[in-house]
């Protein structure tokens, strides 16, 4: 049995390498992507975190405005101040109403027999300024109107 041609394993001085040169430009390219993969996830998960902070900054400033009107605390001469309230570690909450305007109501809006002007309503506005973690801030305003007899 002769072997000869194709099949035949040549010497080493005839080899040249090619097999380590290509095996070595794979591991570069895997590399660069694994490293380029791992920076991506860590902005991915930078960017999460502070769209967390942010939404925690605006429940905490939604729920100054529900504190605020619950305490029915609101007159027509000063602006009436929550003052800071924690809610969570590192969250926290302040909220302003302050008195806008009085506006006439309609009679019709009401039972026959209740007179011109005996009922106003009084405009109010809310500013809530919520702070989370990192020091993520969020502000809102919300307006109410309180119905109260006329001529105060």
């Amino acid at each position: 049995m002769n072997i000869k041609g194709n099949n035949a394993i040549s010497c080493r001085s005839e080899q040249r390498g090619a097999a380590l040169v290509v095996g070595l430009i794979l591991l570069m390219v895997l590399t660069v992507l694994g490293i380029s993969s791992m920076n991506t996830a860590t902005l991915e998960l930078a960017m999460a975190g502070n769209t967390q902070h942010h939404q925690e900054a605006f429940q905490a400033a939604e729920t100054g405005i529900d504190i605020s009107i619950s305490q029915r605390n609101f007159n027509t001469l000063l602006p009436a101040v929550v003052p800071v309230t924690a809610l969570d570690a590192g969250i926290d909450t302040q909220a302003v109403s302050t008195f806008i305007e009085t506006a006439p109501v309609p009679n019709d809006a009401f039972s026959i027999g209740v007179g011109t002007g005996a009922v106003q309503a009084f405009h109010f506005d809310v500013v809530a300024t919520g702070r989370g973690p990192r020091n993520a801030v969020s502000t809102h305003t919300q307006s109410f109107y309180v119905v109260g007899p006329g001529g105060l």
